[in-house]
């Protein structure tokens, strides 16, 4: 039996958890939140974690995988979170073992995919998924994530995207008076995904059409599917599934995590979801054949990285 170390390291919460594993299974033991913000760097951090009641040391552990909300560089470090003042460089920390990887955090969510973790997704549209096809994830919170899931020789390899900061497409005069209106009130250089499909674009279109200056939070109590924020979010949050559905060829599956639609599913259920989902003049029919689900399991990047270490272990 081995045990593997698991991290979701996001701007807003971390998450860590001990699965143990024998074969091509493995199981949760325990699990603990700690705020991200509560520490000023990631040896801190740690520091919090090694002291808390988590029953769990350096060297109790054969493997760590450490999910991060940022850009990975060569599976050692993440040298910033987005939206947080600091970043991971695991050479800063001694966890008793050499096994220890950083992946992107929806590299997590997309490993997920292949865990007990998505046994309750909600189902948004019905489809076939095709065996051996690549699975693709997004998923809106604090920060807009991209993955795809790959299946390789060696088992299953998740890619990492940063598409949230991609320029964010817009259709129409009052669309476009948006993006004038996002890019300005955001301060970014181009509206991009991170500022339209998240907490901060909720916000942003709910000013830009009612001109109250809500949080996501009180904008989320107050909203209905008939209201014009419902909808316009729903469009833009369903535009950018489809053009990664479209992106990966996602005939295995595609699959929305994150706590935006977790928390507000009617974000994509109401019709103006699958109405601009589908709409493609070449596409069509492969948008309407592809299976989406909603994974509202907020553990689900802790089971993504045991899974990678479940592979490690493996390997």
């Amino acid at each position: 039996m081995a045990k593997i170390l698991a991290a979701d390291l996001g701007g807003t919460n971390s998450r860590f958890a001990l699965f143990e594993t024998t074969g091509d299974s493995f199981v949760m033991v325990d699990s603990i939140w700690l705020e991200t913000h509560g520490a000023e760097s990631f040896p801190q951090l740690l520091e919090q974690l090694w002291s808390s009641e988590f029953p769990v040391r350096p060297g109790d552990f054969d493997c760590a995988v450490l999910a991060a909300a940022g850009a990975v560089v060569g599976g050692v470090t993440c040298p910033r979170l987005t939206n947080a003042s600091w970043g991971i460089d695991i050479r800063d920390v001694d966890f008793g073992t050499h096994s220890v990887s950083v992946i992107n955090d929806f590299a997590a969510q997309a490993c997920a995919c292949r865990t007990s973790a998505v046994d309750d997704a909600m189902v948004i549209q019905d489809g076939e998924s095709v065996d051996g096809d690549p699975i693709a994830v997004i998923g809106a919170g604090t920060g807009l994530g991209y993955s795809a899931l790959i299946p390789t020789e060696c088992g299953w390899s998740a890619l990492p995207f940063e598409g949230g900061h991609m320029a964010f497409p817009f259709l129409g005069r009052k669309e476009a008076e948006y993006g004038e209106f996002n890019q300005r009130e955001s301060g970014r250089h181009w509206p991009e995904g991170d500022s339209v499909v998240t907490g901060l674009g909720l916000k942003l279109v709910h000013s830009f059409l009612t001109g109250e200056d809500l949080t996501p939070k009180e904008i989320s109590a107050s909203i209905t599917i008939k209201d014009q924020t419902t909808k316009w979010y729903s469009r833009f949050y369903a535009r950018a599934c489809r053009d990664w559905a479209i992106g990966v060829m996602s005939r295995g599956g595609f699959f929305i995590a994150g706590g935006i639609a977790a928390k507000n599913p009617m974000f994509v259920t109401v019709p103006e979801f699958l109405e601009e989902f589908h709409d493609s003049h070449i596409y069509g029919d492969f948008l309407r054949s592809v299976p989406i689900r909603l994974n509202c399991n907020e553990e689900s990047g802790l089971y993504g990285a045991g899974f990678y270490g479940m592979q490690m272990l493996a390997r």
